[in-house]
């Protein structure tokens, strides 16, 4: 073979190979695109089953038994059985691909069909079945980073997304971006066939967004959650809500002579603030309900110092603040028929050169004077210039949530609050709103007996820590009822369920809880909105105006 015709033949495919590298690069540009993760959706359905029997062959709700025909031809609830027993109460199967529309479905045990209100527990079983069934297959797709999931609302649409709301709901916000994890959206899926409450999905949203807020100012370090800071935030959050947020510094409180929330103060170089919060929902000249929140944004003890376990938490001390501002959001976004005041005094128990001292007594604006025993039990002394300026307003009922005792914690580890009150009325609204939330309280005694152990010596009116064994969650609260103006009054101590291991409930991860956000939100919509299904397993029905 000719040199000429050696080039003819053989340069064109040496040039070919040599182009060849150029081309693969090429090919593996478009091959990185085919495979990137497209916009992915997942569904979570659930299934009856007798938890005793694990031979059982399951009942899929209404919802997804119409998936199942309509969408699978069979094929979901085939493989379910194929997978073994049913899944119990907080179980989950996926199923991938078995129609193009959801690339996973996750199908939860929401366990017998039986299940409604324990009398004993103090609790509907099936609403409580239902969040937990909600969030554990929510929190399963979205460790799969789907892109947006549907739940159904397997028979009570507002359990639903609270449990899923709550459930996705992750404390990332000084993560840095890339570290963070995937929070999808989330979204009610329903079929037009079957009857849906769209109107109490989206009520369960809104509570489970307010207890998710206060989640996240709770969880938010004290060197970023000052008094000043806090107060721009909540400026910040219902600026557009409806809500009118008034701040006042330290030169108001001195002129309302608020001697003992300032004496707490003092003690730190960050100035105090008092919230005033008002939403009007309803005619203005009707009586308000007044909701107080200790708003301790740090809490050291003072001079009576904290022991280093408990300092690592006490950025919650103002739990109370958060809850109450989270209410009043929900509150005005749910457009509720009442008039809400909201007290919030904000400031830090911190050692000063000019802090409180243990044996300080305190004159308060009601003439009483107070002897400060322990610098660390601050609270009391926090909220009581909020309820003595209550007062102005003529209230319907006050209602003050702070956490102010580790004897609570004792007593009843992380399951409920305390609560305690001069109403029986306020009382059963108070536990029927809790039935229905899942969220539990438990009445303490507020007796005259406790009111002399804090009263009992000649040089003062009062301590602010009595003598006596025991009962400080009691101590306090008939302390707070030395000072409380005329009326009804309710009082929650919430720091036993203020953080969580992430055990106590499914649908709330570890940290702070946020609790009792949506029960202090139902407790009001009771008060204006009649409710047939505390302790009913069954769809909420508002017998009066739907909120």
């Amino acid at each position: 073979m000719s040199f000429t015709v050696w080039k003819q033949v053989w340069r064109p495919l040496f040039k070919s190979l040599q182009r060849q590298p150029m081309r693969s690069i090429q090919h593996g540009v478009k091959i990185t695109e085919q495979c990137s993760n497209p916009a992915s959706r997942g569904l979570v359905l659930g299934v009856y089953a007798d938890e005793d029997d694990r031979l059982d062959i399951g009942v899929l709700t209404p919802t997804a038994a119409k998936y199942n025909e309509s969408y699978t031809s069979g094929k979901l609830l085939e493989l379910l059985r194929l997978a073994g027993p049913m899944p119990r109460r907080g179980e989950v199967r996926i199923f991938y691909n078995l129609e193009p529309t959801y690339s996973a479905v996750a199908v939860c045990g929401l366990g017998s069909m039986c299940l409604g209100y324990d009398d004993v527990e103090k609790l509907d079983i099936s609403k409580e079945a239902i969040r937990t069934a909600a969030s554990r297959g929510a929190m399963e797709l979205q460790n799969l980073e789907t892109s947006r999931i549907y739940v159904e609302d397997f028979g009570h649409a507002e359990s639903a997304a609270e449990g899923a709301h709550m459930g996705l709901w992750v404390n990332q916000e000084l993560r840095s971006v890339d570290q963070r994890k995937f929070v999808p959206q989330l979204q009610l899926y329903y079929e037009p066939e079957i009857p849906c409450d769209a109107n109490g999905w989206r009520i369960g949203m809104a509570k489970a967004e307010a207890q998710n807020l206060a989640r996240q100012l709770q969880e938010t370090p004290s060197n970023h959650m000052t008094p000043t800071t806090f107060a721009q935030n909540v400026v910040q959050i219902l600026c557009n809500s409806g809500v009118n947020v008034e701040v006042k510094v330290r030169g108001w409180a001195e002129d309302q002579q608020m001697t003992s929330f300032l004496t707490v103060a003092k003690g730190s170089c960050e100035p105090p603030i008092f919230l005033e919060l008002s939403y009007y929902g309803t005619d203005t000249k009707l009586a308000p309900i007044v909701l107080i929140g200790q708003g301790n944004t740090f809490d050291s003890g003072g001079l009576c110092l904290k022991p280093l376990e408990a300092l690592t938490d006490m950025r919650g001390d103002m739990s109370g603040a958060a809850c109450v501002v989270a209410a009043v959001r929900a509150i005005a976004a749910l457009k509720l028929p009442v008039n809400i005041r909201a007290l919030i005094p904000l400031c830090e128990n911190m050692i000063g050169c000019d802090a409180m001292k243990p044996g300080d007594v305190i004159t308060v604006r009601n003439g009483k004077s107070v002897e400060v025993v322990k610098t660390s039990n601050e609270a009391p002394l926090v909220l009581i210039d909020a309820l003595l300026y209550a007062e102005h307003f003529g209230p319907r009922y006050i209602v003050s949530t702070s956490t102010i005792s580790k004897s609570v914690l004792e007593s009843f580890g992380r399951v409920c609050c305390a609560v305690f009150t001069n109403s029986d009325d306020l009382w059963q609204r108070m536990q029927n709103a809790s039935i229905h939330t899942g969220d539990r309280v438990w009445r303490l005694p507020l007796w005259d007996y406790f009111t002399q152990q804090l009263c009992s010596v000649e040089h003062v009116d009062v301590q602010n820590i009595g003598s006596g064994d025991g009962a400080n969650s009691c101590k306090a609260a008939a302390f707070l009822r030395e000072f409380l103006p005329c009326g009804q009054w309710i009082h929650i101590d919430a720091l036993n369920v203020m953080k969580t291991k992430g055990s106590d409930f499914s649908y709330i991860r570890r940290g702070m809880t946020g609790r009792p956000t949506r029960t202090l939100i139902e407790f009001i919509a009771q008060s204006v909105v009649s409710r047939s299904d505390c302790g009913n397993s069954k769809s909420a029905k508002i017998t009066q105006q739907s909120y």
